[in-house]
């Protein structure tokens, strides 16, 4: 199996990588829990933006750096993430009094789509 492939189509679809590698019981694990975490991100109002000047200014560079690493990581969850994107998911970066825990769940959908891909990366044999 092509690496790039798996890299790409896990990336995209989230769990993809088992899917080509005909685990279909992974993948549907890992489709799951991505989706539900990012699903359940922008119920929560997480931030689906990428930080803007304004909003970075006065911090210092770690936590400009930290905030930034923050709003990539949620574009690892792949295609549901991209489709919220387009939708509008959330009009700012800091939205509703929960966007914390909001914030936390669409990053943790993001790791375990990067823990799918490495896992189903290690699987190919």
């Amino acid at each position: 199996m092509n690496p790039a492939l798996l890299v790409i189509f896990g990336w995209l679809v989230p769990g993809g990588s088992y899917l080509l590698l005909r685990r279909y019981a992974q993948f549907a694990m890992f489709a799951l829990v991505v989706t539900t975490a990012l699903i359940a991100g922008i119920a929560l109002g997480g931030g689906c933006q990428w930080p803007q000047a304004a909003e970075l200014s006065g911090l210092d560079t770690f936590t400009g750096i930290a905030f930034q690493a923050g709003a990539a990581i949620k574009i690892l969850a792949g295609l549901p993430y991209l489709a919220a994107q387009a939708f509008g998911c959330s009009g700012s970066l800091i939205a509703g009094r929960l966007h914390e825990y909001g914030s936390t769940l669409l990053i943790l959908a993001g790791v375990f789509n990067v823990l799918a891909i490495s896992s189903a990366f290690d699987c190919r044999k």
